[in-house]
């Protein structure tokens, strides 16, 4: 009997070790305080020896082995592995670790883009943050079955990206963007009722941000915009041409042009407002919300010309009559002149 007694003693004893160091492994804090780093970046199609290895090099974890036993236990392998950033809290046990790893929480990134004049410079911008790069994006994004698949073109792809700043993914794969971009571009048009203030000027969405795109490249003054918007519906409303010089530019695609000459004027495009009677195919620059707005919202005038006015705070005289205007354009051109700027 007491061999009996002493062998099932030894027993508790050993089950009760077991416990202890299975609940310490399952429970106990397991995160290095002196990690390299708060987050972890899981990159798409690893596995989990891949994950052990980064939160190795990362000098993550106090125990490399019993993250690996708690993992078994929890059915974190190979299939179970889920891509992404992830934060880290230096309290977590390998249970807290695994559990946001399985379930991929993911760490919300933060981007904005904004001031960029085409869809590949927005597209090489907002690539910084995710895994795919930009030459993956724009091959997506400007593929036509993609612009079929979401019914845009590739001069007005643009329009779907609305200037602001978004918690995305890290692991957003291009397809979701632009899923995303979409959901987005929808909620915007869908406040402040800007698609029925679209149609009550007769624009499209489209348009409205193309006609965005000058108004925010002809001015730098945020006061000026709904007026310069205001100037350019009068212009459409009684078919005239929008003259826009910034669509010149645009198109020749010299953007270091700051004196539009009449070489400029005999570009052949259709971003040519000067050659032909309509707003361009797509937009000239990413504009921002203010300028959308500014469309949606114009200044009430009779105005159909300006022109800057001569010094450097890139504001504009306008004008009501073509007599007016000739005044206003010479005085600008004869401060050129005076300031040596002749392109």
């Amino acid at each position: 009997m007491k061999k009996l007694g002493i062998g099932f003693l030894i027993l508790l004893l050993i089950g009760m070790a077991v416990a202890y160091f299975g609940y310490n492994a399952i429970w106990q804090d397991n995160i290095n305080d002196e990690q390299l780093s708060k987050q972890i970046t899981i990159p798409n199609g690893s596995n989990f020896d891949d994950v052990v290895n980064i939160l190795t090099s990362n000098r993550s974890l106090e125990n490399v082995s019993t993250f690996k036993q708690v993992a078994k236990l929890m059915n974190y392998n190979d299939k179970a592995v889920r891509s992404g950033k992830y934060d880290i809290n230096k309290s977590w046990s390998n249970r807290a670790l695994l559990s946001t790893l399985r379930a991929g929480l993911q760490a919300g990134v933060k981007v904005t883009f904004n001031n960029h004049r085409n869809i590949q410079e927005t597209l090489g911008d907002i690539a910084n943050y995710l895994e795919p790069d930009s030459v993956q994006l724009v091959s997506y994004v400007m593929n036509p079955a993609t612009l079929v698949k979401y019914g845009y073109t590739k001069e007005n792809i643009l329009t779907l990206f609305i200037p602001n700043t978004y918690e995305l993914y890290w692991n957003y794969t291009p397809e979701k963007l632009l899923d995303r971009m979409k959901m987005e571009h929808d909620r915007f048009w869908s406040q402040k009722q800007r698609e029925a203030k679209a149609k009550k000027q007769g624009l499209t969405k489209e348009e409205v941000y193309t006609l965005a795109s000058i108004v925010e490249k002809e001015s730098q003054a945020a006061h000026e915009r709904p007026i310069i918007a205001g100037l350019y519906l009068n212009r459409l409303n009684i078919k005239m041409p929008l003259q826009a010089d910034p669509t010149v530019v645009f198109a020749v695609g010299d953007f270091g042009i700051r004196r539009v000459l009449n070489k400029h004027l005999e570009f052949d495009s259709p971003y040519n407002t000067y050659m032909y009677n309509s707003l361009p195919p797509g937009p000239i620059y990413l504009p921002s919300i203010e300028s959308i707005d500014a469309v949606l919202n114009p200044t009430k005038h009779k105005y159909i010309y300006m022109c800057a006015k001569p010094g450097y705070q890139s504001e504009h005289a306008f004008a009501r009559t073509s007599a007016e205007h000739s005044k206003n354009a010479n005085r600008y051109r004869s401060w050129l002149n005076s300031e040596g700027i002749r392109r």
